[in-house]
């Protein structure tokens, strides 16, 4: 039986996500689910092994959305599955486990949120002492931007830590775990690798996919009941 990852369904640019695990990535043993707020297919969650939290509309604008995609994340923490938040995902993430967010960057936009259709890009430092760090072993890197909420200072979820802030202004672009003891992975990262330009040799994009997929392999068995 494959392996299944969840992939929390977006009205906005959805196909990216999806297209990001091509075939030669999941290969004979994985395949991808749509975890839909509009269809509310609770029922599907358990069947998972792994889950991508997506971007998207801001957190409270889709309150089913937020409900649904809330069940996702407490199931995976409960089943202790790993977790890829990318931008509204992180900071969804963020909210579950205690934080807040910035509404609005204001004047910091002009680096953070894309014009029409078009992502801003930036460069990030990476915290040294992180999975980030382990992972894309990089101490900085290219990333794409398109957002204009934000984790700020003091903003940060219970147990959680930045691995990864936005050059020049300081934006936690990324978090993860501060104490790992016991918990699957999780990764939250502000940009989005599944539609960053080179992904393919942007360690920002291709080794953060590689290790979450190599994270879902690695889960036991499960009852698909």
């Amino acid at each position: 039986m494959k392996k299944k990852i969840g992939i929390s369904f977006t009205t906005t640019n959805f196909e990216n996500y999806v297209k990001w695990f091509s075939e030669h990535d999941l290969g004979d043993d994985l395949e991808t689910v749509i975890l839909s707020f509009q269809e509310n297919n609770v029922s599907a969650i358990p069947e998972c092994d792994g889950f991508v939290l997506t971007g998207g509309i801001d957190i409270n604008a889709q309150p089913e959305r937020d409900v649904f995609e809330s069940e996702i994340y407490r199931y995976a923490q409960s089943a202790s599955l790993p977790v890829l938040g990318i931008c509204r995902g992180m900071q969804l993430i963020n909210v579950l486990e205690g934080g807040t967010l910035v509404q609005d960057l204001a004047e910091e936009n002009l680096i953070h949120k894309k014009d029409a259709d078009t992502d801003k890009s930036h460069e990030i430092t990476i915290n040294d002492e992180s999975l980030l760090h382990e992972l894309t072993d990089a101490d900085n890197g290219a990333v794409n931007s398109a957002h204009h909420q934000a984790i700020g200072e003091g903003m940060l979820g219970k147990n959680l830590k930045p691995n990864a802030w936005s050059l020049p202004d300081g934006c936690i672009e990324g978090i993860e775990f501060a104490d790992k003891s016991g918990k699957a992975f999780m990764l939250g990262v502000q940009w989005h690798p599944e539609r960053i330009p080179g992904g393919e040799e942007n360690p920002m994009s291709i080794r953060i996919k590689e290790r979450f997929l190599a994270e879902v392999r690695k889960q036991e068995p499960r009852s698909n009941t």
